[in-house]
C-alpha cells in the first residue's frame, strides 16, 4: 500500500509545477492557505467550465492572498494521484472540478478525513450513500433553470423553428441541459423541435472540437439555426460550424451558437446569440473564502436562478441580437421560476 502511495505521489510530481520541489520556495513562504484545484481533461483554457473555475480560484488568490496551485491532468489516472499529493502536503482545500472526478474524490476524502475537498458537479456522501460527507463541499447548480431561458431566447430568434443541442457525454448532468432547452423553447413555441445529440459516452467528449462542429453541421442541414452546446471544450466546434455559415446582407448572422458555462459572447463575435452562464467562478471563490475565514460548510451548495447561480449573458457582444421585447419576456419567465410558479423539470430528479 506504501508503495503504491509512493508512487502515485511521484507520478502527481510530473504534473504539480508548485507543490512538489518549488512548493517551499520564498515566494510561497508567507502562506498560511493553500489551495490546489484539479482540473478535469479539457484543461484550465476550454473557455467553458474548466475556464471559469480557474477564474474563480484566480480571483479568491488575488482577493484572499492565498497560495493556489493547479493540474491540468491530460488523462483521467492523474487525477488521483494529484488530489493525493495535494493531500499529503496537507493543503487546506483541494478542488476537484467536474462530475468525474467525484469517484476519485470519494476514495481519498476518505483516506484524509482532516483535509477539506470541493467538487464542483459532483456530490460526495459518506460510506452510507445517504449522508453527505463531512469534509467535502459539493457545488451543485441547476443548471435546467438557466437551460429554459436560453430555450426561450432560442426559440424566440429562430426562424425555422429547429433548433440544436450539442452535449459532450451521455449523462444525466448534461440530461439537465439539454431538457430545460427544450422546454423553454417550447414555452414559446409549442411546435419547435430541438435535435439533440452527443459527442461521447466518455471523458474524451469533453475535448473533442472536431465531433463537437460535425455534430452541429449536421444539425444545421437537418434545418437547425440556432444550436445550444454544453460540451466543454469539444462545443467550441460549433461555434466554428455557424461561423462557415456566415452573415446575411443585413450584417446579421445566419446561423447562431449558444456558449455554456463562462460567458462565451466574445468567442465568435456576432454569431454567439447569448451564453447559458454557471457562475462556477463565484461558486468556487465563495468555498475558498469559507476556508479562509474558517467557515467551511461541507453538504450541498445549491446555486439556481435565485442565486445568480445560473444566467443568460448580455454584453456588448450580443446585444443587438436579442430584443428588449424577448428579453422582457425572459425576465418574467425567470422571475416565475424564482417564485415556483414555472416548474423546470431537473432531469436528474427523474
Amino acid at each position: 500500500m506504501k508503495l503504491k502511495l509512493f508512487i502515485l505521489l511521484i507520478i502527481a510530481c510530473s504534473f504539480i509545477l508548485s507543490s512538489c520541489g518549488d512548493y517551499t520556495k520564498a515566494a510561497k513562504a508567507g502562506c498560511t492557505t493553500k489551495v490546489g484545484i484539479v482540473f478535469d481533461i479539457g484543461g484550465k483554457n476550454d473557455r467553458s467550465f474548466n475556464a471559469a473555475a480557474w477564474e474563480g480560484v484566480q480571483r479568491a488568490e488575488k482577493d484572499l492572498s492565498i497560495c493556489l496551485y493547479d493540474v491540468e491532468p491530460g488523462n483521467p489516472t492523474s487525477i488521483e494521484p494529484a488530489m493525493r499529493a495535494f493531500a499529503e502536503k496537507n493543503f487546506d482545500l483541494i478542488i476537484g472540478v467536474g462530475f468525474a472526478q467525484g469517484p476519485i474524490m470519494q476514495k481519498v476524502a476518505d483516506d484524509y478525513p482532516n483535509i477539506k475537498f470541493a467538487i464542483v458537479d459532483g456530490v460526495i456522501f459518506e460510506k452510507d450513500g445517504k449522508t453527505p460527507k463531512s469534509n467535502v463541499a459539493s457545488l451543485v447548480f441547476r443548471e435546467h433553470e438557466g437551460s429554459f431561458l436560453v430555450g426561450m431566447i432560442a426559440a424566440s430568434k429562430s426562424k425555422t423553428g429547429v433548433l440544436g443541442f450539442v452535449g459532450g457525454m451521455d449523462i444525466p448532468l448534461i440530461h439537465k441541459f439539454a431538457t430545460g432547452y427544450e422546454e423553454g423553447a417550447k414555452s414559446v413555441n409549442p411546435n419547435a423541435r430541438v435535435i439533440t445529440n452527443f459527442v461521447g459516452v466518455t471523458d474524451a467528449a469533453w475535448n473533442n472540437p472536431g465531433k463537437g462542429k460535425e455534430l452541429a453541421l449536421s444539425q444545421i442541414g437537418q434545418g437547425a439555426d440556432v444550436i445550444f452546446t454544453a460540451a466543454g471544450n469539444s462545443g467550441l466546434g460549433a461555434f466554428d460550424a455557424v461561423e462557415q455559415y456566415g452573415k446575411n446582407e443585413l450584417n446579421e448572422a445566419n446561423k447562431f451558437v449558444i456558449g455554456v458555462d463562462s460567458n462565451q459572447n466574445g468567442v465568435k463575435p456576432g454569431f454567439v446569440l447569448t451564453s447559458m452562464v454557471k457562475r462556477v467562478d463565484n461558486a468556487v471563490y465563495d468555498v475558498v473564502k469559507e476556508v479562509r475565514e474558517g467557515k467551511f460548510r461541507s453538504g450541498f451548495h445549491a446555486f439556481g436562478l435565485d442565486k445568480d447561480g445560473v444566467a443568460y449573458a448580455i454584453d456588448d457582444n450580443n446585444k443587438d441580437l436579442i430584443s428588449q421585447d424577448i428579453i422582457q419576456k425572459v425576465e418574467a419567465a425567470k422571475n416565475k421560476i424564482v417564485a415556483g410558479e414555472i416548474k423546470v423539470t431537473d432531469a436528474m430528479a427523474k
